[in-house]
């Protein structure tokens, strides 16, 4: 399928039409000179060298003129062989600039380099503390616009159903239990469990007391009927509450409490199971994709990707008001730790320099692929107007240049001739 020239895409750049047409004027001045100069050469001798710069600047005109044209099309339609070059060789073309893309920038270690030049982080933070024109002007005119605009135009719902499989995946992707089990191992050696222990505890104590009326009725109804009768069930529920009432209080206020030593123990157990069992890797695996599955979680993914796309578009449409909020403080505050430390910065740059190689490897041959493709798919008449307005005016000064320059030397061809006698 052949896709035709659009609007917009094919326009040619300023000045093309101009210079064109200069070109082809002093093409025609030069063949008007030179039938003006043939018929007064008998009149002065000067004549003759007027009419020798015209006939070789003509000539130079017209060679140049087809040597341009058969680039990209048949000279006066004629199908004279070796022209029209680019038309007839644009899928050679479209694999060539593919490859040359493949080859030349879609390579890590050309990647690398440049990217060890550029200081993304120094940039973002330089951007964040000191907003060009605060934060509006051509940002807000251009930049934020496009980011607007291209916002909108996407489908929603095929976009949010890109971002949630993107993040489901990388959920799938990731193994939980090894880092769950070494965040668990880094927040005991901290101490940080304890309060989550507390919390833990005082949570049974406030539960036990809103629902002892739930032990009360147990009891009662476990009870022999010699028991209900005498009513020592209701003396061994209260002795029972208030049995495990004590106990979480001593728990809460004694660290070395038997029960809570054992908690403590159970968890150091789970964090190395977590980080080197085999079957607890697996089984909190399971959980993970049956999480993942859960309806309630594609619901949760939903609204957390509109509330994104949301909060993109507002900053976007207005990215000076952005600034002056809440988030402005906050991307401010961000800069400054950025320019502070450099150690985070260098972190971001190896990030962003990672993640733009790893973009080439993955995704270098489609991207190869979708311009040899593209190319290919243009009809003849767009590629032809594409490079040549992409060539721009340096064309028409070349057919310029070989006029006046065939021109001088047609005039010095005609002076040693005379001179030579």
């Amino acid at each position: 399928m052949r896709v035709p020239a659009r609007a917009g895409f094919d326009i040619a750049p300023p000045g093309l039409t101009r210079m064109r047409m200069i070109a082809t004027g002093l093409l025609l001045f030069m063949v008007a000179l030179f039938f003006v100069s043939r018929t007064l050469v008998d009149v002065h001798p000067a004549w003759g060298f007027v009419r020798a710069f015209a006939e070789a600047g003509m000539v130079g005109g017209v060679a140049d003129w087809f040597a341009v044209t058969a680039l990209f099309r048949h000279p006066l339609g004629l199908p004279i062989p070796h022209t029209a070059i680019v038309p007839r060789n644009k899928d050679r073309i479209g694999d060539q600039l593919a490859q040359f893309l493949r080859e030349n920038f879609l390579v890590t270690g050309v990647i690398a380099r440049r990217m060890r030049q550029l200081d993304v982080a120094g940039a973002v933070a330089h951007w964040l503390t000191d907003p060009p024109e605060a934060a509006g002007g051509r940002f807000r005119a251009g930049a934020s616009k496009l980011v607007a605009q291209v916002l909108e135009a996407l489908d929603p719902q095929r976009l949010g159903g890109m971002v949630k499989a993107a993040a489901a995946n990388r959920l799938r992707e990731t193994q939980v239990a090894p880092v769950a089990g070494q965040l668990l191992k880094a927040a005991m050696a901290e101490n940080r469990h304890k309060p989550l222990l507390d919390a833990a505890i005082t949570w049974a104590g406030k539960a036990l007391a809103d629902n002892d009326h739930l032990i009360r009725q147990i009891v009662h109804d476990k009870a022999g009927a010699l028991l209900r009768w005498t009513g020592l069930d209701e003396t061994v529920a209260n002795k029972l509450i208030d049995g495990l009432d004590r106990l979480l209080s001593e728990m809460r206020d004694n660290p070395q409490h038997p029960l809570r030593l054992r908690a403590e123990n159970g968890l150091e157990i789970l964090a190395w199971d977590l980080r080197f069992d085999p079957d607890m890797g697996a089984r909190v695996e399971r959980l993970k994709g049956e999480l993942i599955d859960n309806p309630a979680m594609q619901r949760f993914l939903d609204g957390l990707w509109e509330a994104a796309r949301e909060g993109l578009l507002e900053i976007a449409r207005d990215p000076e008001r952005a600034m002056r909020g809440r988030l402005g403080d906050v991307l401010r505050q961000l800069g400054e730790t950025l320019h502070s430390d450099r150690r985070l910065s260098r972190t971001i740059n190896r990030f962003v320099r990672r993640a733009a190689i790893g973009v080439a490897v993955d995704y270098g041959d489609n991207i190869v692929r979708l311009v040899s493709e593209t190319v290919q798919s243009w009809d003849t008449q767009t590629i032809t107007r594409r490079l040549e307005n992409a060539v721009g005016k340096d064309l028409q000064y070349i057919r310029v240049n070989g006029t006046l320059v065939g021109g001088l030397v047609g005039l010095i061809i005609h002076t040693v001739h005379v001179a030579l006698g």
